[in-house]
């Protein structure tokens, strides 16, 4: 008994040493011992825990690298959605977003704003219990993520067990922790070298690499990847702490790693100058950024100002100029997309840009090439679209070769063969076969990605095997694949496990809900987040089948576009013909809730202002929408309502002269209940 409560208390101070040494390190960067002490003492805790492994607890340092592979990323709901940010890209856009948080608050607010280093990487949710890493999630479409808590926990720069200060009481039984995954540039680069000499394929950039790496099965090559975290937020702590600044030093007493390079500023034009000071640094910097964020520093005020459809209101993406560098145009391919769009892409002799090596960019279409005179055996410009696409920004005309000439359209699609048109009002060349291989591997492409069906395992590669050998044509014959099993498995390369494998993870697709499978059908426009707006206004596929345009231009930020690609789209019968089969395989066409009276304030007009008491300002937005209603920033003669809270601003002044309705909290509630 004595033995053992002797090496219970060795194995708490070896723990306590190992982590203090981990924090200086990894946090701090401030070393106190050497590598091969460091490596003692973890040593002498593994032999003590492995003599004792009833002491073994989750928190050991020689638990952050587990042996067991994770097989599923199972999905995990956020309690608070992780919005994206929205960018702006010049000083003018910035301080439009100052006058709309001064717009959105009452008039005697003062307003101050955190500045941060937007870093390339991966957003994570790391939820603490009684302060012990329980789970880490990544962050998904923003509502639903994908546990990976056993690829978090192998990073040093996170923390097992949160340090509490003594000065501080602070409820650590439940708290959420947010930050950003990323991978150094030097780490990213002797990845990819060893990758090229294993014969591997090499990630695109260090923020690929990041993500790329969490959602490994094997914790333990995970580890060897040297991933790190900076912390920016916990959420659901307005109670405790009134800003974002205290938000962030009290991050650093948990232990995590803050960026430093952060700076609290009283208005916009520090802000602003202290953005321009980040920009000078982005060379020197060991990891990859692509601008700055700007927040607004109190938690009452993000509150009060809300969120849009998927970003704060209260927070924005500043973009640093994009890096640029040269190349020589060695020729122009045509690619033809799932709605037979003709894109021409530049193959470029490789350089590297950005993190990554560019060999190929896109032109976008034919107007475009013609507009910049871009021509074969040109040296051209390069530049990152917001750091993430390539793109041709320009052509050096001195060194052009004087017999080049100028670029010629197709007048047959590159794939098939059939005939190209343009339509009178667009810029692009569409195929129009709608059988073109292009086109169908596009289409199942789409319709088996994470964001529509998520089917694990149907990828590029296969979707090109099953084409070819006939076994796909359209999306809705992937769902007879199980028909095809023993076909299926002498495939070569293949084999029983694999093909098994895939047709689980076509069965669990089935699950996905409307907006899912409404998106994934791939009609023309209807992006992810469109198909989430029309799955919530439509109880059914039928109901938006027969539904009028009318209607479908009548749902908050659905234009004329997309209500008449989506009427074009269901008037093609082969569409129909496929979506009944669909249904009988048991595909999701209806929404799980029912709506609520959406006639109440179909296509009214409303405007906030003042803080409300009973309702947050994005909760006052999302009902008015559900109700088929429009929020907007400023009052017009358009204006329907005005809702009135505490300390209302400008607004209700030019509401009354304009003889806009005014009703204040309660009387908006009673509306709502209508």
């Amino acid at each position: 008994m004595g033995m053992s409560i002797q090496a219970q208390k060795k194995i708490e101070e070896l723990r306590k040493q190992i982590l203090d040494h981990d924090h200086k390190y990894y946090v701090l960067a401030d070393p106190v011992i050497s590598d091969s002490e460091y490596d003692m003492l973890v040593k002498e805790l593994e032999k003590l825990e492995s003599e004792n492994p009833d002491l073994i607890t989750p928190d050991s340092p020689t638990q952050r690298v587990g042996k067991d592979l994770t097989k599923v990323f199972n999905p995990v709901q956020h309690k608070i959605p992780m919005l994206s940010l929205a960018n702006t890209y010049s000083e003018e856009d910035l301080f439009d977003f100052d006058r709309r948080v001064k717009e959105g608050l009452p008039e005697s607010e003062t307003i101050r704003y955190v500045v941060e280093l937007k870093i390339d990487g991966a957003s994570v949710s790391i939820h603490y219990i009684n302060g012990y890493l329980q789970s880490g999630a990544t962050r998904g479409d923003g509502v639903i993520g994908e546990e990976i808590t056993a690829n978090v926990k192998t990073i040093k720069t996170v923390p097992l067990r949160l340090k509490i200060p003594s000065s501080r009481t602070y409820p650590i039984n439940d708290i959420e922790v947010r930050g950003e995954i990323y991978m150094k540039i030097g780490d990213f680069l002797k990845l990819n070298k060893e990758r090229e000499i294993a014969g591997e394929k090499l990630f695109a950039n260090p923020r690929n690499s990041a993500a790329g790496t969490l959602k490994m099965q094997d914790p333990r090559i995970v580890s060897k990847r040297k991933l790190s975290m900076f912390a920016y937020s916990i959420v659901g702590n307005e109670e405790v702490v009134s800003s974002q600044s205290e938000n962030l030093k009290l991050l650093s007493e948990f232990g995590f790693v803050v960026n430093p390079e952060t700076k609290l500023c009283s208005d916009i034009h520090e802000a602003l100058e202290f953005c321009r000071k980040l920009e000078t640094k982005r060379e020197s910097l060991p990891y990859e950024i692509d601008g700055a964020v700007i927040k607004v520093n109190s938690l009452k005020q993000q509150k009060i100002l809300g969120n849009i459809a998927k970003s704060p209101r209260w927070a924005v993406a500043y973009k640093f100029k994009a890096r640029q560098a040269f190349s020589r145009l060695n020729d122009i391919t045509w690619q033809v997309g799932r709605t037979g769009t003709i894109t021409p892409v530049a193959e470029l002799e490789p350089v590297f840009l950005s993190g990554s090596t560019i060999s190929r960019a896109t032109l976008h279409n034919f107007d475009e090439i013609k507009r910049k005179d871009i021509r074969i055996g040109d040296k051209v410009i390069l530049e990152k679209g917001g750091d993430v696409i390539p793109k041709i920004v320009g052509v050096v005309l001195k060194e052009r070769d004087i017999n080049s000439k100028p670029i010629v359209p197709p007048s047959k699609c590159p794939v098939c063969g059939s005939n190209l048109f343009k339509p009178e009002d667009e810029v692009a060349l569409y195929c129009e076969n709608s059988e073109c291989p292009a086109q169908i591997r596009g289409r199942l492409e789409h319709f088996a990605s994470r964001g529509a069906m998520d089917i694990e395992g149907l990828g590029e590669a296969l979707i090109n095997i099953f084409v070819d050998k006939g076994l796909l044509n359209t999306y809705d014959e992937i769902y007879n694949l199980k028909n095809h099993r023993k076909e299926l498995i002498d495939i070569e390369r293949l084999g029983a496990k694999s093909i098994d494998k895939l047709l689980n993870a076509i069965e669990k697709s089935k699950k996905q809900p409307f907006s899912k499978v409404l998106y994934a059908l791939g009609i023309r426009y209807v992006g992810a987040g469109a198909a989430k707006k029309l799955a919530s206004w439509f109880n059914s596929i039928d109901e938006l089948i027969s539904a009028p345009e009318e209607e479908i231009l009548g749902i908050h930020e659905i234009g004329e576009s997309i209500s008449q690609s989506i009427k074009t789209f269901f008037s093609n019968v082969k569409n129909l013909q496929i979506i009944e089969r669909l249904k009988s395989d048991g595909l999701v066409f209806k929404s799980e809730k029912k709506l609520l009276n959406k006639n109440v304030l179909l296509n009214k007009t409303f405007v906030l202002t003042g803080s409300l008491s009973e309702l947050s300002r994005e909760e006052a937005k999302d009902k008015i929408i559900a109700l088929g209603g429009k929020v907007i920033s400023s009052i017009s003669k358009k204006t329907d309502y005005l809702v009135v809270g505490e300390k209302p601003g400008s607004k209700f002044d030019k509401a009354k002269a304009l003889a806009i309705k005014i009703i204040n909290e309660k009387e908006f509630i009673e509306l709502l209940n209508e």
